[in-house]
């Protein structure tokens, strides 16, 4: 039996679809129905969903649209035999999964399905590539195509608009970043890059059992984002914000497996030598970067100019 209202949902708000094409749209399509899942990785609000709503659009076939961030649809996807699942697909063509990190046992559940119900493509994204690659790799292992989805990239602007655009937007991007609805709404960036960075997009690190101390995270955070491309001393940082190395670094860890920020080893020629330089962190998007510390000044005003553009211009 077929449930038309989660596809007349999807449906509903096919609307609004991104201006910007994506370099992983043509490779997502070309993957659609080789027998494996697809699992899109990357920060909340970076467009995975968008994408989706192309990809779908554009193949006119009937999707299954589950939002685990609702309890009722974690609740339908874990620890099910495989009669409940073919109930669940019924005659959907596209399966989406969106925030799939948030259930239980979420990589049996897709291999049940990848297994025992042909013709119908998974489409599974993640906001936190710890958790979810943990419940993914050993049921999936074999079974998937995996991909990481970034902020908009200058190749992207340049494919879908031109070099004109690339040039004009260049100043925008360094001050707000390459977040898809912060360039396609210029005049409210400030205030969407605020709320966003007002812990939505450390959502998933924050429900973490671990993470015990919410205002070291802001703190280092803040800390991190005046010393972007600068070598960092996790020692440096732990008496800075007022914790121990190994909170620092268990931190950090957990912002770049969420896409929040990045590492960079040192450049040696000897493996050895490189292993022990010290590491550079940059940010993934210079909006967020500038909204910890909320900084949105002009470039004209700005001394920061050298941080920008590590990121501003890739």
């Amino acid at each position: 039996m077929h449930n038309s209202n989660k596809s007349c949902t999807f449906a509903a708000i096919l609307t609004g679809v991104g201006m910007f094409k994506r370099d992983l749209h043509p490779i997502i399509i070309d993957q659609c129905f080789q027998g494996k899942a697809i699992i899109l990785l990357g920060a909340r609000q970076v467009g995975k969903t968008t994408l989706l709503k192309q990809i779908i659009q554009e193949q006119q076939a009937e999707v299954q649209y589950l939002n685990c961030d609702e309890p009722q649809v974690v609740e339908a996807l874990t620890n099910r035999n495989l009669r409940e699942l073919q109930l669940l697909v019924g005659g959907a063509r596209f399966i989406v999964i969106d925030e799939a990190q948030k259930v239980n046992n979420i990589g049996l559940t897709l291999k049940l399905i990848v297994d025992n119900i042909p013709d119908v493509q998974i489409i599974a994204t993640g906001s936190s590539a710890f958790e979810l690659r943990n419940r993914l790799n050993e049921p999936l292992t074999g079974r998937k195509f995996e991909y990481q989805m970034f902020p908009i990239s200058t190749n992207e602007i340049y494919k879908s608009s031109g070099y004109l655009d690339v040039k004009r937007l260049l100043e925008t991007r360094l001050i707000y970043g390459s977040y898809p609805d912060v360039l396609s709404n210029i005049g409210n960036a400030q205030s969407l890059l605020l709320s966003l960075s007002d812990s939505y997009l450390y959502k998933d690190i924050l429900t973490m059992d671990s993470l015990r101390k919410p205002e070291v995270l802001n703190k280092l955070l803040q800390a991190l984002a005046f010393q972007v491309g600068s070598e960092v001393s996790y020692n440096e940082l732990a008496q800075t914000v007022g914790t121990d190395s190994k909170t620092v670094e268990k931190y950090i860890d957990l912002l770049e497996k969420c896409f929040i920020i990045f590492r960079l080893n040192g450049l040696s020629r000897n493996l050895r030598n490189e292993l022990k330089k010290a590491k550079k962190i940059y940010f993934c998007d210079n909006g967020v970067r500038n909204a910890v510390i909320q900084q949105f000044a002009p470039i004209s005003l700005r001394n920061d100019m050298g941080e920008l553009l590590h990121l501003g211009a890739y």
